[in-house]
Order: structure tokens, then sequence, then C-alpha cells
């Protein structure tokens, strides 16, 4: 490929001398055109049936776009009766505007006039390629040729425009694309433009709409806001034109165009579900939208159940939604790297213990709530994951709220059994892997049964507990033991001495609630140092908080006699 490279024309940038947009900030939404019906649909294998476009349209609607490019109904018979049943069944809300899009040619324009007879609001898009590189393989023809099919064109939409007004009362609006908008001198675009307006007598109250796409995406995001703020300020009658965006992603930044785009004055945004469009696609208008939701603007489209939009669009479009794929692929919210794990759980902590009304989670530009995604794993566990991870999923999943300095023991555990399977494990394995690791920890000793006592001795006025109980080793019988202490686990630790148990000390204990289906117990974790030095945590769980205490002593000492030193 070195060589290969050699073969492409480089972009020229404008010189554009103090440019404002650097500084501008995006403070409000643009108006949202949705073309998922008209671009979208003719970039699928297997275009949109007539249920699947009225189901999509219908899902656009409920999201909050009040502006629909539905089809291009002189290319074919299925766009034309979509538009026909759409007004026919008067399914179009009367606060959406439907628009249509049509190439400057005289037989498509009124093709399309009868196609929209009948709607009450409607937008009438036309357009004709302008670009240097069009002008010369396409049309050879100059500049003024192309102003000429532009200026035709205009004549004939206001015309026939201003005969379905009269008729029928629509209230229709104009908007011009000059095609190849990024390769066309930016001074012929503003020419072309300012003589559309004139003939469709733009004012500041009857605006027309001129969409300036970056059809074929040839430049940086940056070279493209230098052009849009270039054809804003030198734009005549500025006041009388709604500057609309078309974003594609032939370089994989149409986002970015944007974004940039509107800082430099566009006012307007047309772009697609997921992306979907011809080649590498549109602007992505739900990542657009998010993105300004996450800098605290309302973009005016709901996304709240940003699942049911994904159903909706790959039922309908045979699409995929790639699982990366921002606020709405199955693993953008999700951590498997054991950092990011613990930064996600601290996070979720901090805003628990801090009743904080800001989000401030790691990790985490938005929180899933938002867009209805409460219930998905934000952690998966697998080899790379770490102890902050299987600690969440046991709290998030299952109420277990594991000591801080259980995690290292427990995290280590679950990685070795990640290892041994080679691949990632459920929410449900974890929990597996905890009972067997600690709640059913077989070991040498078990307790048989056991008895709490409370006494006062002569001399000390302190309650004292006193331990009976009976103890087996492997496979012996039960021998019986007692024991007296301070409380049931110093008296439970006495007693044990009396098989052989002793050089253990007490580091650290927690318990609380957790229910399990309908029952609630009482868990307690017990972390011991045995006589070697090393320390072991025990879990013990039961509806009695002095037995879920001993239980986890007994795990404990079980853990550290059958462990690997």
């Amino acid at each position: 490929m070195k060589d290969g490279c050699k073969k492409y024309i480089p972009f020229e940038p404008i010189k554009l001398e103090n440019r404002k947009w650097p500084s501008n900030r995006i403070t409000k939404p643009p108006v949202w055109c949705s073309v998922d019906l008209r671009d979208g649909n003719q970039a699928l294998v297997d275009p949109m049936n007539l249920d699947e476009k009225t189901e999509l349209f219908e899902l656009l609607c409920k999201i909050g776009v009040k502006e629909i490019e539905v089809g291009f109904p002189s290319a074919s018979e299925t766009e034309y009766e979509f538009l026909r049943t759409l007004i026919k069944k008067e399914l179009i809300p009367d606060d959406v505007t439907i628009q249509v899009l049509v190439q400057a040619r005289e037989h498509l324009i009124r093709k399309t006039f009868e196609a929209i007879d009948g709607a009450k609001n409607v937008i009438l898009h036309f357009y004709n390629s302008t670009s240097a590189l069009q002008r010369k393989v396409v049309f050879k023809t100059d500049m003024q040729g192309v102003v000429d099919i532009a200026v035709n064109g205009a004549k004939l939409v206001k015309e026939l425009g201003d005969e379905l007004q009269a008729r029928t009362g629509v209230n229709i609006r104009y908007e011009y694309s000059p095609e190849s908008f990024m390769g066309t001198e930016p001074d012929n675009a503003i020419w072309i433009c300012s003589e559309v307006m004139k003939v469709i007598g733009a004012t500041p109250e009857n605006k027309l709409i001129l969409n300036l796409p970056s059809t074929v995406e040839n430049t940086t995001p940056n070279c493209f806001a230098d052009l849009i703020e270039y054809f804003c300020e030198n734009l005549e009658n500025r006041e009388s034109a709604i500057i609309s965006l078309h974003p594609h992603n032939d370089r994989g930044t149409a986002v970015a165009t944007a974004e940039l785009g509107m800082l430099a004055g566009a006012e307007r945004i047309e772009g697609t579900l997921f992306g979907n469009g011809e080649r590498t696609g549109n602007v992505d208008i739900i990542t657009l939208a998010m993105n300004m939701y996450t800098q605290a603007i309302d973009p005016g489209l709901n996304f709240e159940h940003i699942n049911e939009v994904k159903d909706v669009y790959e039922r309908t479009t045979k699409m995929h939604v790639g699982v990366r794929h921002p606020y709405a692929g199955d693993l953008v919210f999700t951590a498997f790297s054991g950092s990011h794990q613990d930064a996600i759980n601290k996070g979720e902590e901090y805003m628990a213990n801090s009743h904080a009304d800001m989000w401030e989670v790691p990790y985490l530009p938005i929180d899933p709530a938002d867009v209805g995604r409460e219930y998905e794993p934000v952690i998966r566990i697998n080899s790379q994951s770490g102890k902050g991870g299987a600690a969440f999923i046991m709290h998030n999943s299952f109420g277990f709220i594991l000591p801080k300095a259980m995690h290292p023991e427990f995290g280590k555990a679950v990685k070795k059994y990640c290892d041994s399977v080679g691949r990632e494990i459920s929410a449900d394995e974890v929990m597996e892997l905890f009972r067997r690791e600690y709640i059913d920890r077989k070991g040498p000793f078990t307790l048989i049964s056991h008895k709490f006592y409370e006494e006062s001795e002569l001399n000390d006025t302190s309650p004292k507990v006193r331990f009976e109980g009976m103890i087996r080793h492997n496979e012996d019988e039960p021998v019986p033991v007692t024991g007296k202490g301070n409380g049931p686990i110093d008296a439970f630790f006495n007693a044990m001495a009396k098989v052989g148990i002793s050089g253990y000390k007490f580091v650290n204990y927690s318990e609380h609630a957790v229910s399990i289906g309908s029952d609630a117990k009482a868990v307690s974790y017990i972390q011991l140092r045995d006589p070697k030095g090393k320390t072991f945590f025990g879990v013990g769980m039961s509806h009695n908080i002095n037995y879920a205490s001993i239980r986890g002593v007994l795990c404990a000492i079980n853990r550290s006699l059958t462990s690997e030193h």
C-alpha cells in the first residue's frame, strides 16, 4: 500500500481567518430529521416492506422525531405506495412533518407532488449534485450548468407547491441540497444556494432549509466546520435560511462532523438510528443526542427504552447493532477489566453513601438506568476481572456485602475458576463458586449440635457465654466440647481448643441480613489468622446470628486446614 496512496488527491482546506466555531458551545439540540426510511432503507440489502416501514415510522414518532423523510416516492412503486398509505390511513401525527426527496428533474418532481397530495405538513426536499468532480465526470458541464438545473427545479417546485397549497391548504416547506457539498467550491455552493433562495422566495418568516451534506466524507471534521462557518458568514439573506447538515461516515467521523458543524452554525441534523445508510452510513442520531444528554442538554428525543428502539430497528432493517455501539451496544456499559470494575464498584458505593445528585461513576458516562438498562450486568466476569468485580456481582445480584479485606481472597478463587474454564462466567456461576468455597465448604471438622447459655460469675457482673456442642473430626465419632467466653465466638474458640484447634487469632468480623428468595437469613464473615500467620475468611449463614457466626469460624478453620499453603 505504500505507493498506492500517491494516486489520491488531498482535500484542500479553505483559509478561514479568525474562525469562531472552536470557542462556541452546543447549548441546545438541533432540529432532528430522520432519514431512516429513505437513505437508510435504500442502503439495505433487502429494503423494508410496507409493514416494516410503518413500524419504524411509528417508532420514530414515539421517540419524538418531528421531521421524518419517508421516502423517494418517484423512485419506485413501493416508495410511492408507502407514502400514500401513511396519508390515506392518517398515520401521520399532526405535529410530525413528513419529508420527501426528489432530484431536480421535471417528471420526478411532478410524480412527487402526486404522492404528497392529501398530507398536512410536508417538506419538499429537492437536490442536484454540484461538486467539481460530478460536473467533470457525470454532467460534463460547468457551474452555470448545475445552477440552471437547480433554478429550473426550484421554479417548478414553487409553482406546483403554490398550486397544491391553494387547493388543499397543505403546510408545505422547501429544502434544497447541493449534493456533494464538501466537493463543491465554497463560493460556488453559496452561489447556487442563493439563487435557489431567490426563486423559492425565502424570508425570515418562511425560511428555506439549506441542507449541506458531506455526501462523501473526505476530510477532517475541523475542515468541514470551516466550510460551514464560511458558508454561514457569506450567505446573503442568511436569516432566511435554516442550515441543515447530512453527515455521512466514510471516514468514521460523522458524529464529530455533525457536532463541529453545529458549533459552526448548523441548526438542523439529518441522520439515522444507529447510523444506517449508504456505504459506511449516516450520522447516528442516537449517539449525537445522547452525547448532548451527557452534557446536561435535553436532546428532545426519548431513548429511555433504548433496547426497545434497538429491537425494532434490528427487526425492521435486518441490520445488527454492534456490541460496542455507543449507548446501545450489549457491552457498552460492561466492564471486564479488574481496575475498571473496582472503580465502578467504588463509584456505585460513593453514589449510595453520599446521596449525590450528580452522576459521578468512573467509566460510565451516563447512568445506564437513563436508557432503561439498569437491570443489565454492568460488571461481568472473565479471566481479566479483578477482585472488585466478583464482590460487585455478589452485592448487586445476590445481596452479599463482602468485607473489603475479603475481596482479594474471593477474587483469586474466581480468577482461578475462569482460567480453568477458559470463558466468561455468569453471575450464577459466581454465586455457586461462593457457595462451594464458603457456605458449603467441607473440611475435617463438622458441627453436629450446639447450644449457648448466658451465665454470671460471682465476682463479675458482666454476662458470660457458655458453649456446649458436639464436634466430629473427619469420620471419627462426635465428641462433646464446651467453652466459655465474653461472647458466642469467643466461647466457641475456647471449645475448639478441646479438639486440638489452637493458635488461631480473630482478625475481623462483620454481619448483615440477606434474603435468598423469600427466606431472610443472617450472614456472618469471619477472618482468622492461623498458626502459620496466614489469614482465611469463613462465611456462615443461619436464621440465628450466633449460629451463623460459629459456622463462619468453623468455615475459616476448615479452609485453613485444607488450603494449599
